[in-house]
């Protein structure tokens, strides 16, 4: 007699999910092998024949599907990857439902008269059976359905499984990713489309969309060069789905940063003005992205798309006797770069001038409309903002490509959030270079034509600009860049004082944040760049800063400590009542400061070193806390 296959142990079978290193096929094999088990225990049953029969006929269905989904599993298209997580949680259902069968049949086998008594069998137990078993039917016609739409462009399935009945993002979500896996490209498109309408309206069906394994095929569909159309809706929906980190390392770990560097280097401008969105979100959500980015070289692309179309030999911004190169000389220099191997993926640049995916993108972009270009440099100038935040090595890459160049330029030419991202970006630069010598020292020399024209460009917007966001995006860029300054720079201090008198009260304390770290110790010609502040008139509206919220007053402060540290012989700061503005401040302000308990008692000394008072023995008394 022949040896009956061994079931697996219940405890495996309860969710084969946990282990995806199973193939489908072993998944299924187990609930075939439970159908031909039942089959056998209809033949053995001797009560309850017709409900046994009625279970028989279901299970047999059911049988002829999984294996029909074996089939399916088994002969996917070339090119055509099977998608196997709904069918994986069904066949789990489905394992549970035949196990209840076959234990609710084994009941109606002949046995002694004693385990009949015992043994109690009713019609609600075949009811409740069966029931179980018309949902798991159901289940696997669903899943078969969206398997066979899949692979005959059927269009998207959004039935509802009984598996899916008390969470129906779920099934809606199986069937989109199938249509990515399997179906015709229209329908990937579609999919795609309603994954991101998912995405966006919370953050739960964000998780489930990921957790269901839907960012490899829209990667995969991203990389599908033979519709843009297709690739700006799998960007789209990358787009809303990564503004969480973990969603954003799923992307990374899929091996999803080179695809999207190599598509930002060779697609129609609409196309990348998605992809270069794509690479904003990612990095501003996680850091690590930078890093990513950066070794797949993505800056020097996102700076050729921005430096499009643009002209930096403008006499308007020649840096003094040598003009500053135009834009043409650094793409013919930036083209022979990445030519070189290691520069990254941009395949734009590795298609001869012939060619037809380089010579067609390259007459597209010529020939897009100008509201298209505008949007691409956008798109491109707040990447290369994420890019540059907070990371030194991102920002000496920028630089490297002439980025500062082609930023000054268009903060000079453009407005609106196209000049906002760019003088965001040259303002996290410059964060970069405050931290890091190098940086400032390869970046920022004074007889430098960037640094030039850079700086050039933030002194005019924080002149001319009426917008207040501009204007402290500039001051900060220039208070990052103080220690590059030669000493009595008029040429930066006296726009930086003008500010402290202005009218909004977040510009007029940036102004004094920024002319703080001209004065304070940690600068080199803090001495000489505080008296350049008096001299300029400083004072008085420093001492009206003093009179605001809290926030001012405590930058006020730190730069009048700092002024009269550096700079105490002045009469200005004795005509404007200095020592007096001190002794009004309460002590509780300043004990919640470590700064200022440790600066106001030197700012005094030392004006009472220069200035006949009376008061000042008594503030450096207050002053020991």
């Amino acid at each position: 007699m022949a040896t009956k296959p061994t079931l697996p142990p219940n405890k495996q079978t309860q969710n084969p999910t946990i282990e995806p290193e199973k193939r489908i096929e072993e998944i299924l094999s187990y609930p075939i092998l439970l159908s031909d088990r039942v089959d056998e225990a209809v033949k053995e049953a001797e009560s309850f024949k017709f409900e046994c029969m009625e279970v028989g006929k279901k299970v047999g269905n059911l049988c002829q599907m999984l294996r029909a989904a074996v089939r399916l599993s088994t002969s996917s298209t070339t090119g055509v990857s099977f998608y196997d997580r709904p069918l994986r949680r069904i066949a789990a259902e489905v394992s549970k439902n035949l196990e209840k069968s076959l234990a609710l049949l084994k009941k109606c086998k002949r046995r002694s008269v004693l385990r009949r008594v015992v043994t109690i069998v009713s019609a609600a137990d075949f009811r409740k059976v069966l029931s179980h078993l018309d949902s798991s039917v159901a289940d696997m016609k669903w899943v078969l359905s969206i398997f066979e739409s899949g692979g005959t462009g059927g269009g998207i399935v959004l039935t509802l499984p009984p598996i899916a009945s008390n969470d129906p993002i779920v099934s809606w979500v199986w069937s989109f990713i199938a249509s990515l896996h399997m179906g015709q490209l229209q329908d990937k498109m579609e999919a795609a489309n309603e994954l991101a309408s998912l995405a966006k309206d919370n953050d739960r069906n964000k998780k489930i969309i990921v957790a269901e394994g839907g960012i490899s095929p829209l990667l995969k569909l991203l990389k599908d060069n033979s519709s843009p159309d297709a690739q700006i809706a799998a960007a789209a929906a990358l787009y809303t789905l990564a503004n969480d980190k973990e969603i954003v390392t799923s992307i990374i770990d899929d091996s999803g940063v080179p695809i999207i560097v190599q598509v930002l280097g060779d697609s129609p401008m609409r196309v990348q003005i998605r992809v270069a969105n794509l690479v904003a979100t990612m990095t501003e959500h996680y850091p690590l992205a930078q890093v990513e980015f950066a070794r797949e070289n993505v800056i020097r692309p996102l700076v050729m798309l921005l430096s499009f179309d643009i002209f930096m030999d403008d006499p308007k911004i020649r840096g003094g006797k040598q003009s500053i190169h135009s834009i043409v000389q650094i793409n013919k220099e930036m083209e022979k770069s990445l030519s070189r191997p290691g520069f990254g993926s941009s395949l734009s640049m590795h298609y001869p001038e012939g060619s037809t995916k380089g010579g067609n993108h390259r007459k597209e972009r010529e020939n897009e409309k100008p509201e298209v270009k505008h949007k691409l440099k956008i798109s491109c100038a707040e990447a290369l903002w994420m890019l540059a935040r907070g990371s030194v090595e991102n920002s000496r890459r920028i630089t490297e490509t002439k980025g500062l160049l082609c930023l000054a330029k268009l903060v000079e030419t453009e407005q609106g959030e196209l000049q906002y991202n760019c003088l965001m970006t040259l303002m996290e630069i410059a964060a970069a270079a405050e931290s890091n010598a190098d940086l400032r020292r390869a970046a920022f020399k004074t007889n430098c034509p960037a640094a030039k024209a850079v700086v050039d460009q933030l002194l005019r917007v924080i002149k001319e600009s009426d917008i207040p966001r501009l204007k402290i995006s500039a001051m900060r860029a220039i208070g990052s860049l103080s220690r590059t300054f030669p000493a009595r720079e008029m040429r930066v201090i006296g726009p930086l004082v003008e500010q402290l008198s202005h009218s909004n009260l977040d510009v007029a304390v940036e102004a004094a944040i920024s002319l703080g770290k001209f004065a304070c110790p940690d600068n080199f010609l803090c001495i000489e760049h505080s008296k350049s502040i008096i001299e300029f008139e400083g004072v008085l509206p420093l001492m009206r800063l003093l009179r605001s919220n809290e926030w001012a007053m405590l930058h006020g402060l730190i730069l009048i400590c700092y002024l009269a540290i550096n700079a105490g012989k002045s009469v200005d700061l004795e005509r404007a009542g200095v020592l007096s503005a001190f002794d009004g401040i309460d002590r509780a302000f300043i004990a919640q400061h470590p700064e200022l308990k440790e600066l106001m008692p030197r700012a005094i000394y030392h004006l009472s070193v220069f200035h006949h008072s009376h008061t000042h023995s008594g503030l450096l008394a207050q002053m020991k806390f």
